[in-house]
């Protein structure tokens, strides 16, 4: 009731006013005033945010409602997840998926991926000038470093125990914090593989089935290496024992080493790497051997692996299986194929060497259940068949499937076999912030191939590494 009904009030009502007197009066004011203050604007004090590394207590997002989710991806164009995101758009009215590929970046010096969307979500913390994204891409070696800037998959999205069913093994170790939580979903699967020259084994006659063990391995690179007069290689049998400089993989090779070799580079916390040991010498010496010596099979100094294969100058590479994109587009002609990766005739157990990538919702993400809710979207068996569909459209193959129960799909393809056959025994390591450890594991190779030893070399190595590991991890 205002002041002007108030006064009208009091004029109807003479007699009422009388009698009642002042008593009234003052409860009709008294009604006025709570009144105003029930429809003025409530006053709030905002909470501030979680500090960085602080409480990961999370509040249930809304099903419904406007909700934008901005996701960075990093290969596929628009046009690849267009239709599946209509369709989860369609499913979830008032959710709004806003899809933006990233560029990767492949060097050091640029600010890569890696270092935008890092900086991007450290900023978020503290700054809304630029914005982090929702949902992301993390490298299935990054969760130590992110860890504390990621939302972890909610139970009522999926459980462990369903996770573990759903997905390969390396994928639980990878993703699965020390805390027991989940920090992406796999949307893929993908790992080292042997990519040969089809036509440079024609020309040596060999027929036979390829090699599954080390040893014979590097009979066949010894056999398909040429050198000249002088004796230098001009045709390299296996690209091995290089650094950064000459082999784009060498550093995931060393660590795959490492897993034949039963070494545990590092412990539990993930914060901490021992190399300097008698397993670790073992490996450094075995891996440089292949491009030292008079039975060397690789160089130094004849160019970087994945040019030579492209030119036909080297009849064998280690790589991921999505080299074959980078193959067929710098030379077409070519005659190749894959194989999974070698094993030590000692081992009685298989391993191979993982490497590929999950979704992951950033921890300052407003609508963490939402943007969970469509990445498990995207990894239903259904839709990365859809999602394989399209992207073979545009290259060669799709990416390889993260589902368990896909992977008989893959079995006798061209170029995916060997993830098919090798996936469900792949692991890896978490090591974090790859670029700096890769400076350090190249630095460590030259420094034996110079001719220092090799247990200085891994010391120095091995605290180097644990000081970078100490301040992301």
């Amino acid at each position: 009731m205002d002041a002007n009904k108030l006064k009208e009030f009091v004029q109807n009502n003479k007699k009422l006013v009388i009698l009642g007197g002042g008593a009234l009066l003052l409860l009709l004011i008294g009604v006025i005033i709570l009144t105003d203050r029930s429809n003025s604007p409530v006053q709030t004090v905002s909470k501030p945010k979680t500090p960085v590394g602080g409480d990961t207590t999370q509040t249930t997002s809304p099903s419904s409602g406007n909700i934008e989710l901005v996701y960075w991806g990093l290969w596929e164009d628009n046009e690849t997840l267009e239709e599946l995101i209509e369709q989860y758009e369609s499913e979830n009215p008032g959710v709004k998926i806003k899809y933006s590929r990233q560029r990767y970046g492949s060097t050091i010096e640029e600010a890569g991926y890696e270092k935008t969307l890092y900086t991007r979500l450290v900023q978020s913390y503290t700054s809304s000038d630029e914005p982090a994204p929702d949902i992301f891409r993390i490298h299935n070696t990054w969760l130590p470093k992110y860890r504390y800037l990621l939302s972890e998959l909610p139970s009522s999205i999926m459980t462990s125990s369903e996770y573990a069913k759903e997905f390969y093994p390396t994928a639980v170790e990878d993703f699965t914090d020390t805390d027991g939580k989940i920090y992406a979903i796999p949307l893929e699967i993908d790992g080292l593989v042997v990519f040969y020259n089809k036509k440079l084994l024609k020309e040596i006659g060999y027929t036979d089935e390829f090699p599954t063990d080390w040893n014979d391995l590097f009979d066949l690179a010894t056999k398909l290496t040429k050198k000249d007069n002088s004796g230098q290689i001009i045709q390299a049998g296996l690209s091995m024992g290089g650094t950064k400089d000459t082999m784009r993989f060498f550093e995931e090779i060393l660590y795959f080493f490492m897993l034949q070799e039963g070494m545990d580079i590092i412990d539990e916390t993930r914060t901490k790497v021992t190399l300097n040991t008698q397993k670790g010498k073992r490996v450094l010496d075995r891996y440089i051997s292949f491009s030292t010596g008079e039975d060397a099979v690789w160089r130094n100094d004849i160019g970087l692996d994945t040019e030579m294969f492209f030119s036909g100058k080297l009849a064998m590479l280690i790589a991921p299986s999505w080299m074959t994109f980078d193959i067929i587009e710098a030379n077409s002609a070519l005659e190749f194929d894959t194989a999974p990766l070698p094993q030590l005739r000692a081992n009685n157990k298989e391993v191979y060497y993982s490497t590929y990538w999950g979704e992951a919702v950033s921890k300052n993400c407003k609508h963490p259940e939402e943007a969970w809710k469509f990445i498990k979207f995207l990894s239903e068996p259904a839709n990365e068949k859809a999602l394989y569909t399209s992207q073979s459209k545009i290259r060669t193959f799709g990416e390889p499937y993260s589902r368990v129960e896909l992977n008989s799909l893959m079995v006798g393809e061209k170029y995916v076999d060997a993830i098919a056959k090798s996936a469900n025994l792949m692991k890896s390591w978490q090591i974090g912030p790859d670029d700096e450890v890769k400076e350090i594991f190249s630095d460590m190779i030259e420094t034996v191939i110079d001719g220092n030893d090799a247990s200085s070399a891994l010391s120095n190595a091995e605290k180097r590494i644990n000081d970078v590991l100490a301040e992301y991890n």
